[in-house]
């Protein structure tokens, strides 16, 4: 929806910032600013400030900053309409409809609000009068009390078919109680009737708390036992959670505390127990698989939203489609994490059974994404020759494959050729061969086995980075990408790319004293020397294109080192640990290590500054 020029501005000026952060923080007036201690994040020391003057707060702990409609979208989990909306509201302006068709699409949206607002107050009512005896009881033994019940709005809807029609159409039109989803058209002919009957009302709010739709359940032998809403022009079943306006008051708090932020279950009952038990940012889909719509909302509650569906076989499955639907939607830094609840389990009977403290515990040990996609795909079939192993390779990559970020991509797939890896060397070895004799001049103390093949190339392109900061801007994702079997090479990659995502433009002498204020000074100098020692006019080049041609080189004989004599030579001896291979791999990295670089391998470089 677009504004009128100013009304932004306008909306700003009406309201003072640090009156309006000042209601969920403690602020000190220090000088022309305020400060506090960071709702968005855990310190003890304030590094929270509000700017009343210039109409912003920042955080320089994790680094929050916005204006005030950036503050109610933060501090209140809503979209930027929603905050403005708010802000209006709190200002006393009101938030200008641009279009007729605008102003009638919201007096439309507010007919049917208000609707469904009366009928959860029916429907409210009738679970407290002597009517809704048999709702208030089944609610009771499944250990509900008063307060719970008020507080999630539950009702109750009788065996009159016709009871909530009578009380609403003095006020609304039949028509309009059809298209909320209130009433159920005569498949006879006749009068609409009520769309739920002798089932517990569940109010189903959006994000705002607005009651939108319907869950009723059934005490008899009506099926489903379930049922919600049809879908109107406000409720579509698959965009829509139950508990999501609970949650997002204090899923940022949560988050900040260190806890899950958003905890996904099943049902109804599932997310009023973990509320009950103090798991306040529980919700559930409605009856449906998590779709692309929920997860995107999930992920604005909160970065790795834990899923803690039933401990059934129904239950895991429920899990395994949302792994699939979340893996081509992974970013950095938002992803999904699983609890295994017990077999028959769901999070209502594990809490009544064993208490907030044994489901806490489970949230604590959730598996993240990668292990369960691991754990799957190896619990699938059997892994117990090396053709079968292949296949696990091929099916795990090809899984790592439907991840549409580059960057999470590669770290999928470097984290699943660890684990195949490890897996390789755990298999069972041939028992009918004799144990091989030692390799020539190789003792049990003996060092270790030289160095990765390609390590040189490995630091060069670091070095390289390290000189000419500007190359990490310019090649983002391919440094991402590639591959870094050392973790100490490895760890420097991703301080680097961090280092540029915090601060771009930082030039040689800032980056390195960044990374060594971080903990890598030690393999800064090892990595600078190795470049000065192997190729030093790769770090004199004095032009950004003789940088980049060089750079191009590097990076392509990094890609192509897994082809190498050497590597190939590490991989015939991991495969035979004889005496021949032995030899062969000692005599290939002797020659690596004699050898530097040189501006013979790289034709057309234009070498300069000496």
């Amino acid at each position: 929806m677009a504004f009128p020029p100013g009304f932004l501005d306008e909306l700003r000026s009406r309201v003072s910032l640090a009156d309006l952060v000042g209601k969920r923080v403690r602020l000190v007036r220090k000088g022309r600013e305020h400060g506090g201690l960071c709702p968005f994040h855990n310190e003890k020391t304030p590094s929270f400030y509000v700017v009343e003057d210039k109409g912003f707060f920042h955080c320089f702990g994790c680094g929050a900053h916005g204006d005030a409609i950036g503050w109610i979208m933060r501090s209140e989990n809503l979209d930027f309409i929603e905050a403005i909306e708010r802000l209006a509201e709190t200002a006393g302006v009101a938030v200008p409809q641009q279009t007729p068709q605008e102003r009638e699409k919201a007096q439309r949206q507010k007919t049917l609000l208000e609707a469904l607002a009366a009928a959860a107050r029916f429907y409210e009512e009738r679970l407290w009068s002597p009517a809704g005896r048999a709702g208030r009881e089944y609610l009771d033994r499944r250990g509900l009390d008063d307060e719970t019940m008020r507080r999630f709005r539950l009702g109750w809807a009788g065996d009159d078919r016709n009871a909530l029609r009578r009380a609403l159409t003095p006020e609304f039109p039949l028509p309009l109680l059809m298209e909320a989803g209130l009433l159920h058209a005569s498949e006879r002919g006749g009068e609409p009737y009520d769309y739920f009957r002798e089932r517990v009302i569940f109010p189903i709010g959006d994000r705002a708390g607005r009651v939108i739709a319907f869950g009723g359940r059934a005490l008899g032998d009506q099926q489903p036992k379930y049922l919600n809403s049809p879908e109107h022009p406000l409720f579509e079943k698959g965009r829509v959670l139950y508990g999501l306006s609970f949650a997002r008051a204090d899923a940022a708090r949560d988050v900040a505390a260190g806890g899950a932020g958003a905890i996904v279950t099943e049902g109804y009952m599932d997310v009023i127990a973990l509320h009950r038990a103090g798991f306040t940012t529980a919700v559930a889909p409605l009856g449906t698989a998590l779709t692309e719509a929920h997860l995107a909302e999930l992920w604005r509650l909160a970065p790795e939203p834990v899923l803690c569906f039933d401990g059934d076989a129904a239950g895991q499955r429920a899990a395994l489609r949302a792994l699939d639907r979340a893996l081509p939607l992974l970013k950095p830094g938002h992803s999904l994490r699983f609890v295994t609840l017990p077999p028959g389990e769901d999070p209502d009977s594990l809490i009544g059974h064993s208490g907030a403290p044994v489901f806490g515990e489970s949230l604590r040990t959730a598996k993240p994404l990668a292990e369960v996609l691991w754990q799957s795909e190896l619990a699938a079939r059997s892994v117990d020759t090396p053709e079968r192993r292949a296949d696990l390779e091929r099916r795990l990559m090809a899984r790592a494959g439907q991840i549409a970020d580059r960057t999470v991509h590669a770290e999928y797939r470097r984290f699943l050729r660890d684990r195949l890896f490890a897996l390789g060397r755990a298999a069972p070895r041939r028992t009918a061969r004799p144990a091989a004799p030692a390799m020539p001049g190789l003792r049990s103390d003996a060092p270790p086995p030289p160095s990765m093949p390609g390590r040189r190339q490995r630091e060069v392109l670091i070095g390289m980075l390290l000189e000419h900061p500007f190359l990490v801007a310019e090649a983002y994702e391919e440094i991402a990408t590639l591959d870094f079997p050392e973790p100490e090479l490895d760890g420097l990659r991703r301080a680097i790319l961090a280092a540029d995502a915090l601060s771009e433009g930082l030039d040689a002498e800032a980056l390195r004293l960044h990374l060594g204020q971080n903990g890598f000074a030690v393999a800064v100098d090892a990595v600078i020397s190795a470049l000065a020692d192997h190729a030093g006019f790769l770090a004199r080049a004095g032009d950004p294109a003789s940088v980049r041609l060089g750079w191009t080189h590097v990076t392509r004989m990094v890609r192509d080192g897994d082809r190498s004599d050497l590597a190939g030579a590490a991989e015939a001896l991991a495969r035979d640990l004889s005496p021949e291979a032995w030899e062969r791999f000692l005599a290939l990295q002797g020659r690596e290590a004699q050898d530097g670089f040189s501006e013979d391998e790289f034709p057309g470089w234009p070498v300069s500054g000496g």
